[in-house]
């Protein structure tokens, strides 16, 4: 992992003081070239912070302007997809560090800095889509899930035979299992 690169998303948070401070990163290929099996290889944007610090807590509000090289699914082919997403995490001060949900963590009094790559690689990271399409097949329909049909009158012959009465209907596979009842 490229260290220096990732340095560039530090806050020295030990001496700053109590209130509203904004911060605004550049992400661009190196960022996302720091991370090994990388889900994105290629893009750039960038991250507005606004970071507001109290006494007990910091409450880190991410806005991502981005625009990430993704592969279509689909095609292979290679397109630019839009990243705009606004996100918040919260870091109470405690004893230890420790991950409480995905919005929380506890982070030890003392701590010098923190350094906000991994949550902007993880927020960019969940912006992304499951199924990534070009955009020329946005047109299409997006149930491209398998459609299971059965003919209606069986469907209703099954559903009632929830007890399984009907001994000559079952399969002999099931028979052994239907004996364990």
């Amino acid at each position: 992992m490229a260290v220096h690169e990732l340095d560039k998303f530090n806050i020295d948070i030990y001496k700053l003081p109590n209130g509203t401070h904004n911060y605004q990163f550049e992400v661009g290929n190196s960022f996302f070239e720091a991370y090994e099996n990388s889900i994105v290889e290629k893009g750039k944007g960038t991250v507005d912070l606004e970071l507001e610090k109290t006494d007990t807590f910091i409450r880190l509000n991410f806005r991502i302007n981005a625009t990430v090289e993704l592969e279509c699914d689909r095609s292979l082919d290679v397109f630019d997809y839009p990243v705009n997403s606004e996100n918040t995490l919260l870091l109470k001060f405690g004893d230890d560090e420790e991950e409480i949900n995905d919005e929380i963590s506890i982070i030890p009094r003392d701590k010098q800095r923190i350094n906000l790559a991994q949550y902007i690689y993880e927020f960019i990271g969940l912006s992304i889509p499951m199924k990534k399409l070009h955009p020329r097949f946005s047109d299409e329909t997006e149930d491209d899930e398998l459609v299971y049909s059965s003919d209606s009158s069986e469907a209703d012959s099954t559903d009632n035979n929830d007890q399984g009465d009907d001994d000559d209907n079952i399969d002999p596979r099931w028979q052994k299992l239907k004996k364990l009842k």
